[in-house]
């Protein structure tokens, strides 16, 4: 069931956030400084072509300039990338057959707005590591 849903978002809206994230990785890139936020916004980019079967989880080790550096992407490239999802998934609930799509594009907006210290793992690896909270909501 995975692998249908992850081939109807690609095809109806994962091309299309993926190159929104590419875009924001090129302008991240283009100013030098913050080129950890352009691949960050890869990173996410990759997990918008291919969301379910996949889940975010905080990282341990993640600490204060990761806080720093998500403040800065919030202002850069993170309201407008989140909007995006927000308004992508609210238009995939507009008919049951895509509220699942919706709920994928929800759950992008998280990892939107703060990407630093965070990590997408799959769904078996988060249970594997007793995240059973971001995990739960997958099955």
């Amino acid at each position: 069931m995975r692998f249908i849903l992850n081939v109807i978002w690609l095809l109806l809206c994962g091309v299309w956030m993926a190159i929104g994230y590419t875009v924001a990785a090129v302008i991240c890139f283009i100013l030098i400084i913050t080129i950890p936020f352009g691949i960050a916004s890869l990173r996410i980019g990759r997990f918008a072509l291919w969301p379910f079967g996949k889940t975010l989880v905080d990282r341990p080790d993640a600490g204060a300039a990761s806080i720093v550096g998500n403040v800065l992407w919030i202002l850069l490239c993170g309201w407008w990338l989140a909007i995006a999802n927000l308004v992508t998934g609210l238009l995939m609930c507009l008919t049951i057959v895509g509220i699942p799509l919706g709920l994928a594009s929800f759950k992008l907006i998280p990892v939107s707005l703060m990407p630093l210290g965070r990590e997408i793992v799959s769904v078996e690896e988060a249970r594997v590591r007793g995240i059973a909270t971001a995990a739960a909501l997958e099955r």
